[in-house]
Order: C-alpha cells, then structure tokens, then sequence
C-alpha cells in the first residue's frame, strides 16, 4: 500500500541525517507482517530479488526495455555512477554507522549498501538521471511489525527531473504494486517454510 511521504518524513530515522538534499519519491507500506526480530529477512528479501527477471511480464519487460536504453544512451555506463559521477553518501555516514555492518549485498540489483541497524537498512545507486536511496525501515503496526520501503532521489539535473516525472505513473501503477504481490508471495512463503518445521 502506497503511503504519504510524511510517514517516512515523520519517523527519527538516521537517513534523514544524510540525505536531507534528497527528496522522497515514494512510500510504500511492505507486506511483510513479523515481529520485532525479522527485520534482517526483510533486508535478505529485498537484496536477493532481481525484478528484471523474476516480476511480472509487464514489468520485466520494461526493466529490460529500461536497461537496454540505458545501456544505448551511456546512463548507466561507469563513469555515471556512485564514485565517479557523484561521492557516496558513505563518506556522509556518522562514526557509529560507518563502522557498522553494512552486509548483505544485492545480488543483482545495481545498489551498494550503506548501512544496517535492527530497524533501518539503506542503499545507494547512481546513474546518468539521478543519484537514489532505497531505504527500508522496521515499524510497528499494531501488535505486530512491518516493513516499510522509502524512495529517495536527487535527480540530475533538468533531464533527470523530467526522467523521474516521466516514470512516475509506470512506477507507482505498475512496477510497485506488481512488487508488492511478488514480496507477499515470498514472505508468506517463507513464514509457511518455517511454521512446517
């Protein structure tokens, strides 16, 4: 369920203390129902998923339409990303999360860790359009907790305004929801796998 940006906004976050020039871009309450420990198999979900390849048909087929344009047009080319087009926000991480973990790694997904804390999980990536945080956060819903997904962009520069703007109705139409059913799906089968043991 998409959700106002103010319920991530609200909430005493670290990566408001290092993304405050970012903007949020989308919300999105998981489907994930857990208790105060499951955090961790939330960040695994997300790290080993590759919608490219494993979503719907309609929207693997415009993550790969996606690449293949970046791919033509040099937007994802190295010089384009983190470390060369922009710095890392690691170099904007406080002491205590710099020396923290920052495991695990995304299997197929063009993002780079930033940091992990029992409740909060962020990531970095960077292209020719904008610089961008997927950010995961743990709150409580009721007597029960959830996961919570937060976009946040800075975009580069007019075109990657317009590229962002232009995506928007894709993304919030088809893309997210079509990955909130497949995380329901995995999560649920995995809280199956473990009541049968």
């Amino acid at each position: 369920m998409r959700l106002p940006n103010s319920a991530h906004t609200w909430r005493p976050w670290r990566i408001h203390e290092i993304a405050s020039d970012f903007r949020v871009e989308d919300v999105w309450a998981l489907p994930t129902p857990g208790g105060p420990g499951d955090f961790p198999a939330v960040v695994q979900l997300f790290t080993s998923m590759d919608a490219s390849l494993n979503g719907s048909p309609v929207v693997r087929n415009l993550m790969q339409l996606r690449w293949k344009i970046g791919a033509l047009l040099g937007w994802d080319s190295a010089g384009a990303g983190v470390h060369a087009r922009v710095g890392t926000l690691k170099d904007r991480l406080p002491a205590d999360l710099r020396n923290g973990s920052t495991e695990p790694n995304f299997e197929a997904l063009p993002f780079t860790p930033l940091y992990f804390t029992d409740d909060e999980f962020a990531a970095e990536m960077a292209n020719r359009t904008m610089h961008g945080i997927l950010h995961l956060g743990w709150v409580q819903d009721g007597d029960a907790y959830r996961g919570q997904l937060a976009v946040l962009v800075k975009p580069n520069g007019l075109f990657g305004a317009a590229y962002m703007a232009s995506i928007l109705p894709l993304r919030r139409l088809l893309v997210y929801p079509a990955g909130m059913r497949r995380i329901e799906r995995v999560w649920q089968a995995g809280v199956e796998s473990k009541a049968g043991r």
